[in-house]
């Protein structure tokens, strides 16, 4: 059989909720390899549903560490078996569900060193961890350590504006803290916390990774400014938290190279690097290929909102992270939960469940819809917070029903302008190059699109994101290898597939925007102050 030809190329991991995925991209910035496994079905033997554990109180949720652990040694196996060719990895990074933590133990550092070739990684790092079950994402058990970390800093807005959020329970900060108090013999016996990122790029190199800036501002722990620990929320949360988490450093570095277990069990080279694994969220920004001024929207059952910032100003909604591919710039993430449920309930109602009628509705009736505004929250919204329905006529009088159409057109042009208003709470500013990159099932109605645009005044585009965190993370390692800060991200992946043009702002978009923005703000702030006591 011919050899194949050598394709020098970058690999980019996704150690997700539900898998561990891998894909190879090449110079020219084409995937050319992917695999995965899936945690249910392909280890079924750690009993989880959705990759996670859920507890009786239904409030703690969490993941078994080994089963990241083995994950990746069956894809590396997989790769292996498949003929990859190993020697050709210049670099890789990687991506982790974000704030997910894990608790190695007093000498792990010195397994890690010290791996044999000869054996699969989680044969030999089983009795490295002092919490076998890591916290994840979706638990949402530590309430009474956020109200702490919030009181010690001097309330929401304090925290927020040091950190990028205020208190969130899956943030980790508030998950140490809650080990802390619950098993502190676990806690003191930790040597090394890791996020799911910094332990996956750890696995790599063979010792222990920093935390990279940009996944280390989802803890309620980093001051996103400085882009130091903040001594009061780490006195908050746990004594001795700064020698378990060590300097934090920029989300482009090469940390390192392969360890020698990956150049004698796989056929890696020796000069592969390892650059800083980051969150799942900044790698897709990564993914996206973002850049200044340029948001996506995730069209899903919540909906997403990805900004690229410079100046951000922090809110009591929503999360402000350090940039992953610009060392002095930022991104958010805004959710909102009533997202393509809602959309599809009022195309039930509304539209005779056809979604041609629902786009037909939209494009017979105008920009702004005659004046009417909408509220539709059909459950409880984070964005702000507020649930029910709530219509608005021309005159700002509360109605109880609309036409079809003209709730149609209500409900998409109000889901766009509350994105537009809290983005600009966070600092956002639409600019003159800024494009909006939609993504999610809705992005492949144009009609809807149009809206986004029009509301926006800003050009929408469309992208396969399919793998966005592992291909980002591949983006990322040619970033790193390039030389990272001193080079822009968009040169290193200027030759990476174009997003596709699908909607641009139409005639006269701007002006009636700029009418409504302003009034659908101050009703929403209405519809809030009648059914919300105000925060702390």
């Amino acid at each position: 059989m011919a050899e194949r030809p050598a394709r020098p190329c970058c690999l980019g991991w996704d150690f997700s909720t539900q898998q561990v995925k891998v894909v190879a991209v090449d110079e020219g910035m084409n995937v050319f390899y992917e695999d995965s496994v899936h945690f249910d079905r392909d280890l079924p033997e750690f009993g989880t549903q959705g990759g996670v554990h859920v507890h009786k109180d239904q409030l703690t949720v969490t993941s078994p560490v080994l089963m990241w652990v083995q994950a990746l040694d069956i894809v590396l196996e997989k790769m292996k078996a498949s003929g990859f060719d190993f020697s050709q990895v210049q670099a890789l990074s990687g991506a982790g569900q974000q704030h997910g933590s894990i608790y190695w133990k007093a000498g792990a550092g010195r397994v890690l060193t010290g791996l044999s070739p000869d054996l699969p990684l989680h044969q030999q790092l089983q009795d490295c961890f002092s919490v076998s079950d890591s916290p994840v994402w979706m638990d949402s058990s530590t309430t009474a350590q956020c109200r702490q970390l919030e009181a010690a800093v001097g309330g929401a807005w304090a925290l927020s504006g040091l950190t990028g959020s205020r208190a969130y329970e899956r943030f980790t900060g508030n998950q140490i803290a809650k080990i802390f108090q619950q098993n502190p013999e676990a806690y003191s016996d930790t040597e090394r916390i890791s996020l799911v990122s910094s332990f996956a790029a750890s696995l790599f190199l063979g010792s222990y990774s920093p935390i990279d800036y940009s996944d280390g501002s989802g803890m309620n722990l980093l001051q996103i400014q400085e882009k130091v620990w903040s001594p009061a929320c780490l006195g908050a949360c746990a004594p001795h938290l700064e020698e378990k988490l060590c300097p934090p450093v920029p989300s482009c570095s090469v940390v390192g190279t392969v360890s020698s277990y990956y150049v004698q069990r796989y056929g890696f080279a020796p000069a592969c690097k390892v650059v800083a694994f980051t969150g799942d969220n900044p790698a897709s920004l990564a993914g996206m290929r973002l850049e200044e001024g340029d948001i996506a929207i995730s069209l899903g059952t919540s909906d997403t909102l990805f900004l690229w910032l410079q100046e951000p100003t922090p809110a009591l909604e929503g999360h402000i992270f350090c940039s992953p591919v610009h060392p002095q710039h930022y991104m958010a993430l805004l959710c909102f939960k009533n997202g393509s449920l809602m959309r599809e309930k009022i195309r039930d109602e509304s539209a005779s469940q056809s979604w041609s009628k629902f786009s037909k509705a939209l494009r017979s009736t105008e920009m702004g819809n005659g004046g009417n505004l909408g509220f539709y929250f059909d459950v409880m919204e984070i964005t702000p917070e507020i649930a029910g329905r709530h219509r608005f006529n021309a005159e700002d009088c509360e109605v109880p029903v609309f036409s079809g159409d003209v709730e149609v057109r209500a409900l998409i042009e109000g889901q766009f302008m509350a994105k537009r208003i809290h983005a600009e709470g966070l600092g956002y500013r639409v600019m003159s190059k800024t494009k909006i990159l939609a993504t999610g099932g809705a992005s492949h109605n144009r009609d809807i699109l149009q809206v986004l645009a029009d509301v926006f005044g800003a050009p929408v585009y469309v992208t396969d994101t399919a793998n966005s965190a592992g291909v980002g993370s591949a983006y990322r390692a040619f970033h790193g290898l390039a030389g990272g800060a001193r080079v822009p991200f968009s040169e290193v992946v200027k030759l990476a597939p174009s997003p596709r043009l699908a909607a641009s702002p139409a005639l006269g978009a701007a002006q009636v925007y700029e009418a409504l923005l302003p009034r659908y703000a101050k009703l929403e702030q209405k519809i809030l102050s009648q059914t919300q006591k105000p925060p702390e």
